[in-house]
């Protein structure tokens, strides 16, 4: 196959599909929607059967554990695709959304209208679930896609690909409006990244190295995040079972996601209450912790940090842990040693959560919370395309709102400009 032909003929049938999309009315993409979760209940156990040979070819390739459990489809993940679809279905369409309107002087009214970014390009790894969610808010928003998932998730990808475009056909949408890139050779995105005539914004979803080549290589705009490299600092005026809670749940919900804590920080006047009582819970779990000085001095079996962990995304069942005086030196470390990503704080103090709120420089912000509920699910954003630690044109769970823009518009009555 001429893999750059391939990708031309995409961009060429996802531009089409984007002039029809921008002008649907929000039933029949809802409709299309729950077509797809329906086609997604009937194809449950061919899913799971696809991916099941994925696993097995990623567990001969030698993927490590967190590879594999981003690329597994258990049937409880299937059921979360099809809430998310329903979910998505749901929520208000913003496209086509007048904001602002107001008289100027002149006469004539101003205001802005919610549009379509037009073509999105979507590359991703591991994960076969990030297809739906992609695909479905690309869809409401209005956005013909191009989805790009990695080499291992292929088989998950196509059995997926022919849900989409059975709901798509059932609702009467151009079936181009959601395309699934059907080969592994990595020229694919190299094309993709560069088809600025067809493609609009490019999202990438996955490791730092893909990111960066991706940011590096592409002369289309990129919505990416590079590391999760993310916080919970435990406050001398915790509520101690709040902080266990939070803590644990932080780190060992899932390994392999951006969004688990990485970095533990203690405020140095309760460290002793608590650090015991969380190092006893972590061994449990079989969390390997590196600590400084000062936390190795308080538990057993604490490997001592390297410079490198304050900045590390382990994606591991690893916890750098660092106790610190209080508040000014947690948010001074977060922001020269964290990602932008998601940081939380556990306090009873209103001002210092206040204060936590405004100065930590992250997409995510959290107060007496996990940060596993970063995510667009979570959020009630349906699902979300990725979680952007830029600052434009989107930061944080990107969901609908993320995949638009603004255009301004006038409403005169034969007005002229004097």
């Amino acid at each position: 196959m001429d893999i750059k032909q391939y990708m031309l003929q995409l961009g060429r049938q996802a531009r089409a599909a984007s002039r029809i999309l921008g002008k649907t009315e929000s039933e029949p993409k809802n409709q299309a929607l729950l077509h797809i979760a329906h086609a997604l209940e009937s194809a449950a156990a061919g899913l799971v059967m696809a991916n099941a040979e994925d696993l097995q070819a990623g567990h001969d390739k030698g993927l490590d554990a967190a590879s594999l459990d981003r690329l597994e489809l258990t049937p409880a993940r299937i059921q979360n695709m099809i809430q998310g679809l329903r979910q998505v279905a749901e929520l208000p369409d913003p496209i086509g959304e007048i904001t602002g309107l107001g008289y100027r002087p002149s006469g004539i009214q101003v205001g802005r209208m919610r549009v379509p970014l037009g073509v999105i390009g979507i590359i991703y790894e591991s994960r076969p679930n990030v297809t739906i969610d992609a695909a479905a808010l690309c869809l409401k928003s209005g956005n013909a896609s191009i989805l790009r998932g990695g080499s291992e998730s292929l088989r998950s990808n196509r059995a997926i690909a022919v849900c989409i475009r059975q709901g798509l056909a059932a609702a009467g949408l151009p079936p181009e409006a959601v395309q699934v890139v059907d080969v592994a050779d990595r020229a694919a995105v190299g094309e993709l990244i560069t088809l600025r005539e067809y493609v609009d914004v490019i999202v990438p979803r996955g490791g730092k190295s893909l990111i960066e080549r991706i940011s590096a290589e592409a002369n289309i705009p990129v919505i990416k995040h590079l590391d999760g490299v993310c916080h919970v600092y435990i406050d001398a005026d915790a509520d101690l079972e709040k902080a266990e809670r939070v803590a644990v749940n932080a780190k060992t919900h899932r390994y392999g996601v951006c969004n688990a804590m990485e970095t533990l920080l203690v405020a140095e006047s309760i460290a002793p209450k608590i650090l015991p009582a969380l190092a006893k819970r972590y061994a449990e779990k079989h969390v390997e912790l590196r600590g400084c000085l000062k936390t190795c001095s308080l538990i057993e079996n604490c490997n001592r940090a390297s410079e490198e962990d304050w900045s590390a995304e382990y994606l591991a069942p690893i916890l750098a842990v660092k106790i610190v005086s209080g508040i000014d030196e947690a948010i001074a470390h977060i922001n020269q040693y964290g990602s932008a990503h998601t940081d939380s704080i556990v306090t009873e103090n209103y001002t210092l959560a206040r204060r936590f709120l405004r100065e930590v420089d992250s997409s995510s912000v959290m107060v007496n919370a996990s940060t596993r509920f970063a995510d667009g699910f979570e959020y009630g954003l349906g699902a979300e395309i990725g979680i952007s630690t830029d600052k434009l044109h989107a930061r944080g769970p990107v969901g609908l709102l993320g995949l638009t823009s603004e255009k301004y518009i006038v409403l005169g009555d034969g007005h002229i400009r004097q």
